[in-house]
């Protein structure tokens, strides 16, 4: 029985960095630290001659592997009608931040300006956005 009361004088005495030590390995145990979302960086767009646009998405997420990636970025109309997406077939680990590119976007008379916007695999869409002119 002494050695319970040992062990209880243990646990008061070192409570906050026994707490610390189990939150650690829970987090280990879930995958590690989170990548958190994905942030588009800059955006280029050009103009074709058909009227249709080509945009250059520069995109940072930091990539875990397949568990957890950048895994598509969008162009939207400023009512968030959907106008372009590029699918990210596979994680950039080493690769950040990486830029890929969409062209033949057809952009409705009369809008002037586009969002931006990136997902990863985990958390969908909700990281950085930028809205752009169009040229």
């Amino acid at each position: 029985m002494r050695i319970f009361g040992v062990l209880n004088d243990v646990l008061k005495r070192h409570r906050r960095v026994l707490y610390m030590a189990v939150a650690g390995l829970l987090l280990l145990g879930s995958g590690g630290t989170s990548a958190g979302q994905a942030d588009v960086e800059n955006v280029k767009v050009e103009r074709s001659a058909d009227d249709s646009y080509s945009f250059h998405v520069t995109v940072r997420h930091a990539d875990t592997g397949w568990d957890h990636y950048a895994n598509a970025w969008s162009v939207l109309a400023p009512d968030g009608t959907l106008l372009g997406e590029r699918v990210l077939y596979h994680p950039h680990v080493n690769e950040q931040p990486f830029t890929r590119s969409l062209s033949g976007v057809s952009i409705p008379d009369g809008i002037r300006k586009v969002i931006v916007r990136a997902r990863d695999s985990q958390h969908g869409e909700g990281g950085r956005s930028l809205e752009v002119e169009l040229p």
